[in-house]
């Protein structure tokens, strides 16, 4: 069987960052994948609302996305907007979309207060990075998808010949 997987757009070479910008992802598994019809790209920001470009944004007060999900902590943008309800609803999009596509694996760019699975930036807007994950990627958890970040992807291949193995 072949599992589908959710990719953050901007892993694929789609100019969708806040800044306009790609994160291309060049790697033969997911060349692989895409010949295979196994990606379903998604960026949870752009579903959720924004445009590009658009000011950066951190979740602040080194939370993580768990947090803003359950209304303890905010996504501000760098001029001091909260804009948690627009990463709210591209966490959901991400989600529905996965459920649709039956994806039970993610792999998003780390960092990004959606995508980021790792670590995040720390809300100061000073480049400070410390473990956590962003809301698209701690929604995504939650229900069961197994997230990787874009650095993590010999660990998914790993994972996915595991399960895809008829041994």
């Amino acid at each position: 069987m072949s599992h589908k997987i959710l990719v953050s757009a901007c892993l694929l070479g789609r100019p969708v960052r806040y800044n306009g910008s790609a994160k291309t992802l060049a790697h033969a598994a997911l060349d692989a994948w895409q010949r295979e019809g196994r990606v379903v790209a998604i960026c949870p920001e752009l579903s959720g609302g924004f445009s590009v470009p658009r000011p950066a944004a951190e979740i602040a007060q080194s939370q993580s996305g768990d947090a803003v999900l359950a209304g303890a902590a905010h996504v501000i943008d760098e001029y001091g907007a909260d804009v948690s309800a627009l990463f709210i609803a591209g966490a959901q999009a991400a989600l529905d979309l996965a459920r649709e596509h039956d994806c039970r694996f993610a792999l998003l760019i780390d960092g990004s207060p959606s995508c980021g699975s790792r670590f995040i930036y720390d809300g100061t807007f000073s480049g400070h990075k410390f473990a956590g994950e962003g809301v698209t990627a701690a929604l995504l958890r939650a229900n069961g998808i197994e997230v990787f970040a874009d650095w993590e992807i010999d660990v998914l291949a790993a994972r996915l010949a595991q399960i895809d193995s008829p041994y």
